[in-house]
């Protein structure tokens, strides 16, 4: 089965503390959940409060399904960042065949 994996560089320009930073993630990773059946993980240490890189990974036995699946998931991080003030400064996607 293919595995895509998505990852999200984020910059929060109001984050003055570690939880400043979390509160966004945690708000962040909890929305994507709700909607997509999906894991997500914070993939830096957090030593930067204002930066994070989240990755994300889903399954399928369609490809095509998955490459629908993470334009949808890319527009909602955009969307959920924007309404969040943070931003996205680099997203990448990739599919992993069988």
């Amino acid at each position: 089965m293919p595995v895509a994996k998505l990852t999200i560089e984020l910059e929060i320009p109001h984050a003055q503390s570690l939880k400043d930073r979390r509160q966004v993630l945690r708000s962040m990773k909890d929305k994507l959940r709700h909607s997509f059946n999906l894991s997500i993980a914070e993939l830096d240490d957090g030593m930067v409060w204002n930066r994070a890189t989240l990755g994300i990974a889903t399954i399928s036995s369609s490809t095509s399904y998955l490459t629908g699946q993470l334009h949808q998931i890319d527009h909602a991080v955009h969307r959920i960042a924007a309404a969040l003030s943070a931003e996205i400064t680099d997203s990448y996607a990739e599919i992993l065949p069988e």
